[in-house]
């Protein structure tokens, strides 16, 4: 378990987990990391430190460097508990070191910890010097708690950014050029849309403060670091959070007897034929994390469901509540789509979600029973010309 170094003194000593699943209700298939980063200078620092599950990784990779009693100067970025969850072991260690965080970090530290440690508070603005290098800090409240910062190193153009440009993304590379460009970049994709996409407004104001920095390496808390893709990275976290749609829709549905299905494969051909990229997302086969990855960035989104019990099916449901918390950017046209026996709920209550996410709702198919040929024939010729 050796660190990796970074720059000359600048080193990830943080923990890989290969096996987590599950993050909040988000399906990390790949995996995460927890970065913690170590610097070598006349005030020896750590910035952030891992999950309590992955301790001894850590500190294994620190005492490969140095004597964890050394540490002068541990930097706090976020209080969640992946990120700060080994603060009490480490300061075992090093029990003299001082936490440098902002005050909304130190109220949330001694909330779930309850150490007796010392503190250095720093607001916007701030900077703190630990030798050849200097700490510039932005806080960057509810990205994604009310405790988040980011900070600077302009000596060596790093910035620690915490959660913002992360992934759940855990390989043996620790640079974006060391693992697969597209799947960091759709690993970011998907981080963003489940985590990151309430906070868009918080979001465009870190990206204005960021500005101000000659960045070359993005130090993140999740995944790789970012060295041969910034701008791309940059340009991505722009575009999400400014609402930036491409010509693509997605189709999120349940079936009981294919009735629904059959109306979601029209709805599918339809958009193909106006050139819509379109994903096709069976709700009970695809995790609503990875629909959220499909939404973020679709002009339109479909959602469908049967009737049952007066309610829709249970997936539908969960989708469109999981949905409707992240608070998808209003602007967006939806449809909604079902089938029905006798009671012809489904579709209502789908509209009654839509319409709690600010979307523009542009059409509702509602098919008893089995659609015939000519149901589907007026669902593609009307969708078709709603797309026109």
């Amino acid at each position: 378990m050796k660190a990796v170094e970074i720059k000359k003194d600048i080193y990830w000593v943080g923990a890989i987990d290969h096996d987590v699943r599950n993050f909040h209700g988000y399906l990390t298939q790949r995996g995460t990391t927890y970065n913690a980063y170590l610097i070598i200078d006349e005030k020896i620092t750590l910035v952030d430190t891992v999950k309590d599950t992955h301790t001894d990784e850590m500190i294994s990779r620190i005492s490969h460097i140095i004597d964890p009693s050394k540490i002068d100067y541990i930097v706090c970025n976020h209080v969640e508990p992946d990120h700060s969850g080994s603060l009490s072991a480490i300061l075992k260690y090093c029990p003299n070191a001082t936490i440098i965080t902002c005050a909304n970090g130190e109220k949330g530290l001694e909330q779930y910890y309850h150490g007796n440690w010392n503190y250095h508070i720093v607001k916007s603005g701030d900077a703190v010097s630990i030798g050849k290098r200097t700490f510039n800090f932005v806080l960057t409240p509810m990205v994604h708690w009310p405790d988040n910062m980011i900070s600077f190193m302009p000596e060596e153009n790093i910035l620690f950014s915490n959660d913002s440009f992360g992934q759940h993304y855990a390989t043996s590379g620790r640079f974006d050029d060391e693992v697969s460009k597209d799947e960091a970049l759709f690993e970011a994709k998907k981080y963003f849309a489940n985590i990151v996409l309430p906070y868009s407004n918080q979001v465009k104001k870190e990206l204005e403060a960021a500005q101000n920095f000659d960045i070359k390496l993005i130090c993140t808390s999740h995944g790789i670091i970012w060295r041969s893709y910034v701008a791309d990275i940059i340009q991505l976290y722009h575009n999400w959070a400014h609402n930036v749609t491409q010509k693509k829709a997605v189709i999120a549905y349940d079936t009981m007897w294919k009735s629904t299905e059959k109306m979601a494969l029209t709805l599918y051909e339809a958009f193909v034929k106006k050139g819509y990229e379109v994903a096709l997302r069976n709700l009970q086969v695809n995790h609503e994390s990875d629909v959220m990855t499909d939404v973020i960035d679709s002009e339109y989104i479909c959602v469908g469901s049967p009737t049952l019990n007066s309610e829709i099916m249970a997936n539908v449901a969960g989708f469109l509540t999981y949905m409707r918390g992240l608070a998808p950017r209003e602007g967006r046209k939806a449809i909604a789509f079902g089938s029905y026996g006798w009671n012809a709920k489904s579709v209502a209550h789908i509209e009654q979600y839509l319409q709690g996410c600010n979307y523009d709702i542009v059409a509702s198919f509602n098919q008893q029973y089995r659609p015939t040929q000519d149901d589907l024939q007026q669902i593609t010729e009307k969708t078709i010309q709603l797309i026109s």
